[in-house]
């Protein structure tokens, strides 16, 4: 047993915390998008989660003014970043085929496998040949699934739908599906007739039976692959190289492992018995998947405002299944696919504390609570019905004159910033007052927007010159807000028909700056012109953002 519990403590705790944080890991590096602008055309770069932006191809910009409520300017192109997201992409793929191997669908195979090779070898160098052979049909096998899945959808076409919100509630669905499979409820299985078709071919000589070998295997244990590797592709970026690269990493795992144990049997002796703990790893992703499954449902239900899943909800659902989480791992909770537990493990009791100490951590959000350590999954502060000490609430809906803030009734800014969520209101106040503007592009689904409001602009410095040294406007560009039909029109750069509120300020961050990433934080006077350039992006290096706002007061005052 302690073989099989140290196993178990090492996949839930490398899955949970890989996996919490890939969404938005990879973000701290991309959602500062390298764009360009030339005369006549705007490159743009795909950044950040899926739910961070809605291109990724070249989009000809159009040198007319195609609204009066929109000026056109030279683009300025964004500060370059280094495309590492692949990277966290791949490791991604890498342990969720790690996590694959501990499923009661896959382990149990391994015995299988290595008699299959034992066998056919005819000596140990056409063995060890052959097992290599195995390994790469895997890869092939799963990175050919990948590419498919790109020439289906495409990059573009992935990337426009990733901010839509019945898209989102799809996944929701999807992701809600296939947690509550791993609890037992039901087994997602391809049909019998093509498991038995790659089984008898797979007793053929030659490569062909190595390779329908592999294939057997990626069927067989498609009720436990499918899940991972759905939600390792909706819970990372959908960019061209995505499902190529998680294919890539996790068949990479599981060629590795199988081909290791078929030239050196032996080490099959190492591995701890088939048995009960091998669904308790299922369950436990099962409760990962229902989780995660509601950050998509959050992304919609803000983009829509449907106000179904407030922080308080969203909170209590976290709270609930990281409470069952711990008692199912002490045993008080069994699912039909559980063996008896006739004791409680160390590690196991371990991880039951940690996942009760998650939910303590979760209660005082119910009340207001920052919890920034989950900040950037969770919904705004702003949708949360009762808060202790309204002070780190939201602003009035209305300005010092008294007039209601356009599109205030529904759109927020974090820590009780009095700002403005339309351009041209706030340029005519600026100029009033005048202060600089700080446009703030963001968005419901952006994960480092959250994560930006909570850890930089919650520091006392910065906070305060935001509320007092400039006129803060937060342009949401994913917004589904209907525009009246007076201010629709269609955007050349955008090539699309504007109609709601957030194409209206994509369509401005595009045309103005040349990239529609988010976050996107510009400086700018009275007379629209930029006080600091390049603008900036994602930047948790507290200092380091002062830096860029003292640097704009500076040539704000120069201006004068």
């Amino acid at each position: 047993m302690n073989k099989q519990n140290l196993l178990l403590v090492l996949l839930i705790a490398l899955f949970s915390v890989f996996y919490a944080d890939s969404s938005y890991a990879q973000d701290s590096k991309e959602d500062t998008a390298a764009t360009t602008a030339d005369i006549g055309d705007i490159e743009f770069t795909t950044i950040g989660s899926a739910e961070d932006s809605i291109a990724n191809s070249k989009i000809p910009a159009s040198k007319e003014v195609v609204t009066d409520t929109v000026k056109s300017g030279s683009a300025t192109a964004a500060p370059a970043t280094e495309p590492t997201s692949l990277w966290v992409t791949f490791g991604l793929g890498l342990l969720a085929g790690l996590a694959a191997f501990f499923l009661p669908c896959i382990f149990p195979m391994v015995p299988l496998t290595v008699g299959f090779f034992t066998k056919r070898a005819e000596s140990k160098a056409k063995g060890i040949r052959s097992a290599i052979i195995y390994g790469l049909s895997i890869i092939v096998i799963y990175v050919g699934l990948g590419i498919i899945i790109t020439l289906i959808w495409g990059a573009s076409a992935l990337n426009q739908i990733s901010t839509d919100g019945f898209f989102n509630v799809f996944i929701f669905i999807i992701l809600l599906i296939f947690g509550i499979s791993f609890l037992g409820a039901f087994e997602i299985m391809l049909p019998s007739s093509i498991v038995n078709k790659l089984d008898a071919k797979s007793d053929s000589k030659g490569l062909g039976g190595i390779f329908f070998m592999a294939a057997t295997l990626a069927v067989v244990s498609f009720s436990c692959t499918g899940p991972l590797i759905g939600t390792s592709l909706v819970a990372i970026n959908t960019d061209l190289l995505t499902p190529v690269v998680v294919m890539f990493g996790f068949s990479l795992s599981l060629a590795l492992i199988f081909t290791t144990f078929a030239v050196f049997p032996s080490l099959m002796t190492g591995l701890p018995k088939s048995g009960g703990w091998l669904n308790s790893v299922k369950v436990v992703l099962g409760f990962l998947e229902l989780g995660l499954s509601l950050k998509f449902l959050s992304t919609a239900d803000l983009a829509y405002h449907w106000g179904i899943l407030d922080r308080e909800v969203f909170l209590a659902i976290w709270i609930v299944l990281a409470i069952l989480l711990g008692v199912y791992l002490l045993g008080k909770i069994k699912f039909s696919h559980d063996s008896d537990l006739p004791y409680i493990s160390v590690p196991r009791f371990f991880i039951a504390v940690a996942s009760f100490v998650f939910a303590v951590y979760l209660i005082p959000g119910l009340f207001g609570a920052p919890l920034k350590a989950v900040s950037a999954l969770v919904p705004p502060l702003a949708t949360q019905d009762f808060v202790i000490g309204e002070g780190s609430g939201t602003a009035s809906h209305g300005d010092e004159s008294g007039k209601k803030k356009k599109y205030a009734d529904f759109l927020h800014i974090p820590h009780g910033i009095d700002g403005y969520f339309d351009y041209e209101e706030a340029l005519a106040y600026a100029k009033e007052v005048n202060k600089p503007l700080f446009l703030d592009f963001t968005g419901h689904g952006c994960v480092n927007c959250r994560e930006m409001e909570a850890r930089v602009w919650s520091d006392k410095r910065v906070l305060k010159k935001l509320k007092e040294d400039y006129i803060v406007v937060s342009l949401y560009t994913d917004d589904k807000t209907a525009l009246p039909e007076s201010e629709q029109f269609y955007s050349q750069i955008l090539k699309t028909q504007v109609n709601t509120v957030g194409k209206k300020f994509q369509h401005l961050q595009a045309e103005r700056f040349g990239t529609i990433a988010q976050p996107y934080y510009v400086l700018l006077d009275t007379e629209e012109k930029e006080l600091v350039s390049p603008p900036i992006g994602v930047e948790f290096n507290i200092d380091a953002y002062l830096g860029y706002l003292d640097k704009g007061l500076t040539e704000f005052a120069n201006k004068k």
